[in-house]
C-alpha cells in the first residue's frame, strides 16, 4: 500500500467503524468555523457529510506543487449552497458501500497564485483573476471514492496533467475505472453537482462560475 493512502484508509475506518449514538445531530462535535469562514457562508463539510474522509492534499507535500499550501489542521470548507448536493451525493454513494473522500475544498486566493506560478497553464490550472469562483469561492469540491475501506480505482490519481484525467477519457483508462467514474458523477449529479469534464475529480456547485470579490478566509 502506498504510505500516502495510510492516512486516508485509517481516517475511512474510524469514519465507518461504529454507528453514531441514538439522537446524536451528524457533525455536532465538529467546531464552528471562523467568524471569517462563517460571514463568507461557509461550513465544515464533515458537518454536511459525517462520515466524509478528509486528505486534503494541499495541506501535504503529496501535491504537484511538492510543498504544503495549507497550513496544519487545514479543514475542508464549502459554501452553504453545496450543502444539500454533497448531502444527496454522500447517501447516494453510502447505499453501495461508498463514502466521498475530499482532496480540496475553498480554497485561498493566494494558494492559486503559487499554483499558477509553479504550472503557469490555464490547461491545468486555473489562472487567477481579480474575483473568486468555483474553488476560491468555497463553489466547488475535489472528490473520489472509497470503497469497503479502499480507495477506488479510477485509473490517475489527483491532479495528473495528462488527458487520462479527463473526466469522459478512455484511452489508457480501464474499463473498470471507467465505470468507477461514472458511478461518482452520478452520485454528484444526483445532489445537482456537475463535473468539469476536465477533470474526473472536480465538481462545481450552484453558481461556481460566477464572478464573486476574493475572499480572505483562513482554511483552519
Amino acid at each position: 500500500m502506498l504510505p500516502c493512502l495510510l492516512t486516508v484508509l485509517t481516517a475511512f475506518a474510524t469514519a465507518t467503524g461504529a454507528a453514531a449514538p441514538a439522537g446524536a445531530v451528524p457533525g455536532a462535535d465538529v467546531a464552528p468555523v471562523s467568524p471569517q469562514a462563517a460571514a463568507a457562508g461557509f461550513v465544515d463539510v464533515r458537518t454536511v457529510v459525517p462520515d466524509a474522509v478528509i486528505d486534503l492534499r494541499y495541506a501535504t507535500p503529496r501535491n504537484f506543487v511538492g510543498v504544503p499550501l495549507y497550513p496544519a489542521g487545514a479543514r475542508c470548507l464549502v459554501h452553504d449552497s453545496m450543502a444539500p448536493g454533497l448531502a444527496k451525493a454522500a447517501e447516494s454513494l453510502r447505499a453501495q458501500g461508498d463514502v466521498l473522500v475530499f482532496w480540496d475544498c475553498y480554497r485561498p486566493h493566494d494558494v492559486q497564485v503559487r499554483m499558477f506560478q509553479a504550472v503557469p497553464n490555464p490547461a491545468w490550472v486555473a489562472k487567477p483573476g481579480p474575483y473568486a469562483r468555483s474553488h476560491e469561492a468555497g463553489r466547488s469540491v475535489d472528490v473520489t471514492i472509497a470503497a469497503y475501506g479502499q480507495l477506488v480505482d479510477m485509473g490517475t490519481d489527483f491532479d495528473d496533467f495528462s488527458a487520462r484525467a479527463q473526466a469522459y477519457a478512455t484511452d489508457g483508462v480501464s474499463a473498470a475505472a471507467q465505470a468507477n467514474r461514472a458511478r461518482l458523477r452520478t452520485a454528484m449529479a444526483d445532489g445537482g453537482l456537475a463535473v468539469y469534464s476536465g477533470e474526473w475529480w472536480h465538481f462545481d456547485g450552484p453558481g461556481a462560475g460566477v464572478q464573486r470579490p476574493i475572499l480572505d478566509v483562513p482554511v483552519n
